[in-house]
């Protein structure tokens, strides 16, 4: 049996920080869909003509908004910015670095939209195995 496939997504202007004085902002959008409710996809548009795209665990992208998390590629962690609570995430790939900015209310906003799609711990019940079983055996 097919299982319908929602998706929950959010276009939003990232800043990605320069220096303490500077930064350029970026058009993101964020991304969760029941088809892969492990993950969350986050698509920058650059001035390339290409976007680029991260993914990375959904419940990593909760718990930075409460405290500092992760290691390695991605760290997320929340604080203030003069007035505004932004979530910062750093990104490290063999291409470079990047530190940017999101307002953090509009993340988690969209992360309780998330969860109403698929909420924590159901995760595994959202997956299609049977379909992907036979999929892969094909």
């Amino acid at each position: 049996m097919e299982r319908p496939v929602g998706v929950v997504e959010h276009e939003l202007e990232l800043n990605l920080v320069l220096s303490p004085e500077h930064t350029v902002p970026v058009p993101a959008r964020l991304s969760y869909g029941s088809h892969d409710p492990y993950a969350v996809y986050i698509t920058f548009h650059l001035d390339t003509g290409s976007p680029v795209t991260w993914v990375f665990a959904r419940e990593l992208l909760v718990e930075g908004t409460f405290r500092p998390c992760g290691q390695g590629d991605v760290r997320i962690w929340p604080t203030r910015s003069g007035r505004r609570s932004v979530l910062c995430m750093a990104l490290s790939s063999p291409a470079g670095d990047a530190l940017l900015e999101a307002p953090l209310p509009a993340v988690a906003a969209w992360l309780e939209r998330a969860h109403r799609l698929v909420p924590p711990g159901s995760e595994m019940a959202a997956l299609d195995m049977d379909g992907s079983l036979a999929e892969l055996l094909a």
